[in-house]
């Protein structure tokens, strides 16, 4: 039994004296000892190692005490195991040498036996489940089909993924038949990780809100649908679509146990978009938490009362960044844990 269930608790709606709390990338640079293994390995090694993968992923639960683990990786491992090469270029970020631009290129690309090509992944949640010795739940996740297309297409970060989005409108079989390619890989690689041992699974999809509301109904939801219905009766999803505001009703419906939420949308918003009924994840700007300790003690209060206890868990709206002190990590969580309505 997890000694601390207060996150899969309110993932199922019960009942809690407090919000649990996590935070998306919550294993990474802005802790000191991640940055001495950053030093020493570059970044896929990192996440091809798994005794280091699990001490990173282990790090914030002794140093920053969240309620909630979530398994040190990254979404464009699945683009690797799909014969796309990824590199992870200092001061650039991810990069695509060959980018899928025609039908040339996605024949090369393929739909692998996940547990066997991602296998270091499986065995990072096994060494992880053991090392947290069952403290706290431990969280796997992927990206969606449509932000890694968006990686896979554009050959690198962007802020408006152009490229990516004139493959879709311009040929949009093409973008369709690697939208699914994508989502059958990642529905084999969640389950390989449920049956290692993971006790939720949270899908990504970071670059959702750059679609129209139409779009989004079009290039990206039917395949994160997919995904939850596939996963739905094993394990508890949560669906986090930054920028998707727009999407949370459908959300709502979709069978997700949990659904995420940015610093753009409002408590009050939210629970009235997603219907009231179904636990939702955020949504402090990540940003916040360069305010004085003071300030993020009263900022988390505030938003949890706005949330409500119950049905909520305490996060950040995206990834933490790198330059926040430890200190005021710790805060935002010591809030949380403090806190009483």
């Amino acid at each position: 039994m997890i000694q601390n269930d207060l996150f899969l608790r309110a993932l199922k709606g019960e009942t809690v004296e407090r919000p649990p709390v996590w935070m998306m990338r919550q294993a990474g640079r802005y802790l000191p000892d991640f940055m001495k293994l950053k030093a020493k390995y570059d970044f896929f090694t990192r996440c091809q190692t798994p005794e280091l993968a699990t001490e990173i992923t282990v790090m914030p639960i002794d140093q920053v005490g969240t309620d909630a683990a979530i398994l040190f990786s990254d979404i464009l491992v699945v683009l690797q195991a799909m014969n796309i090469e990824v590199e992870m270029k200092p001061e650039v970020g991810p990069w695509i040498p060959t980018p899928i631009q025609s039908e040339k290129e996605l024949n090369n690309v393929i739909v692998p036996n996940a547990e066997e090509a991602l296998g270091y992944v499986i065995e990072a949640v096994k060494q992880t489940k053991e090392a947290l010795n069952d403290r706290v739940p431990l969280i796997g996740f992927a990206g969606s089909p449509w932000t890694l297309l968006c990686y896979a297409v554009q050959g690198q970060g962007s802020k408006n993924f152009d490229k990516a989005k004139a493959f879709c409108f311009s040929q949009p079989e093409l973008a369709h038949r690697l939208l699914q390619m994508i989502t059958d890989t990642t529905i084999d690689y969640l389950k390989a990780k449920v049956a290692a041992g993971v006790d939720a699974v949270q899908l990504f999809d970071s670059w959702g809100g750059l679609l129209s509301p139409e779009d989004y109904n079009i290039f990206s939801w039917p395949y994160l649908q997919q995904i939850v219905t596939a996963l739905k009766d094993e394990i508890p999803v949560i669906v986090f679509g930054k920028g998707c505001w727009f999407a949370l009703s459908d959300m709502a419906k979709s069978g997700a146990s949990a659904l995420g939420v940015d610093w753009t949308c409002s408590a009050r918003n939210a629970r009235y978009l997603s219907g009231g009924q179904i636990t939702l994840q955020g949504n402090f700007d990540p940003s916040r938490l360069l305010s004085p300790l003071p300030t993020i003690k009263s900022e988390v209060k505030k938003m949890i009362d706005a949330f409500g206890k119950d049905r909520y868990i305490v996060n950040l709206g995206h990834g933490i960044l790198p330059n926040i002190p430890i200190d005021h990590a710790k805060a935002f969580v010591d809030a949380v844990k403090e806190y009483k309505a």
